[in-house]
Parts: structure tokens; sequence; C-alpha cells
């Protein structure tokens, strides 16, 4: 029996070509074709047969690769998510990874690797091969690096007050604790997140993205 395949990309010329590579595979048959995650959500649902493999471009319009994954995984768990594209930056491999990918293929992969992925993808689950020169145990480091500290409840509350206009006494009054428990909390912050003022500390939770302004 055939495995079936999705693919999501937004260049209709290449979703073509690459749907009549898969069929000459003999291996695989392509059930579903979109242009971006809008599309494969409209076309999803309709499907009585779900494909086990979906091959996602990282760049559309719309809903794009990350969007397109997350969504895929929290929906259709089933479905094995790979990332596919032209780019090899190490944040975009990370982030497509993080968002529930099993496996990142570059565009210009030759066919030969690109059934071996496949394969190795519908056995294993994964696909973590140097192929396309991505070092993946570099990338993987430095996503290790740029791992959100992990922080409690209370942690969590204390910094959203903290990047407010609220002061320290403030803060404790809302949060009902001591002054020297909110001092607590704070030098238990800036020890996390390597800073060593109440700016420091809203600058780096801003751009982690842990509170918006």
């Amino acid at each position: 029996m055939k495995t079936k395949i999705g693919l999501v990309d937004d260049h209709q010329l290449f979703l073509k070509s690459l749907s009549l590579m898969l069929e000459s595979f003999k291996v695989y048959e392509v059930i579903l074709e979109a242009s971006n995650g809008k599309d494969l959500q409209e076309k999803i649902k309709n499907k009585r047969e779900l494909p086990e493999i979906m091959l996602i471009d990282v760049n559309m319009p719309v809903m794009n690769g990350v969007e397109t994954a997350k969504w895929l995984s929290e929906n259709y768990p089933e479905i094995k998510p790979v990332a596919l594209s032209m780019n090899a930056d190490d944040n975009t491999i990370i982030s497509m990874f993080k968002a529930g990918c099993c496996g990142y293929l570059l565009k210009d992969t030759h066919p030969n690797e690109l059934e071996k992925a496949l394969d190795e993808i519908n056995r294993k689950g994964y696909y973590n091969a140097d192929a396309g020169n991505i070092n993946f145990s570099r990338i993987l480091m430095k996503a290790e690096e740029k791992e959100e500290p992990l922080l409690s409840p209370k942690e969590a509350t204390f910094l959203k007050y903290a990047c407010s206009e609220l002061t320290y006494k403030q803060i404790a009054s809302e949060m009902n604790l001591s002054e020297r428990t909110i001092d607590g909390y704070r030098e238990a912050l800036f020890k996390k997140f390597s800073v060593q003022s109440r700016v420091g500390l809203c600058l780096e939770a801003i751009r982690k993205e842990l509170v918006k302004l």
C-alpha cells in the first residue's frame, strides 16, 4: 500500500513538479495539494483519507509554514509534518521543529535524498540526517540556548507586574505578598534572565515574548 502524502506550497509549478516526482517513486501517493495553511484547513476537512506525511513550505502568504505546522500538529497529530524550504536559517529551522515538524528538507535536496528522508520519516517518525549541509547538532545546541527560563506561576505574575509602572511595594500589595518575598522573586528572575536591573528584566521579557506591552 502506498504512503499518502500532502503538499502545502504557494508556488504552483513547484507543487506540481514535486507531486509528479513523488508519484514517480512508486511508493507514494499525493492525495492533497494546498497553496497555504488556510487553503489546507479548508481542503483537509473534506478528505475521507488523511495524508500520513505533510510536506510544508516555510514561506507562504496568508498562513506561513510555522503557523501551518503548529495547527496541523494540534489538530491532526497523526499526520507527520515535514518542513520543505529554500531557507536554511537556524532560527527558521528551530521554529519549524518547535511547531511540530519531524524533519527539515531543503528544496534543492537530491531526489534520492528526498526519497530516503520520506522513507525514514515513514518508518521512524523523524528524519535528522545532515541533509543539505544543515548541521542539526549545532542548531539543536542553539535551540537549547534560546530556551526560555522556566517560571513558576508566581514568578510569571511578578514578571508581568515588573513590566508595568507599579513600584515593588505596589506589586507586593497586588500579589498579597511581603516586600521581602517580592525582593526574592526579583533576585531570582535577575539570575534566570542574566540581567542586573528592572529595565534589563523587562527588555528580556519582551524580547522572549513572555510579556506584551
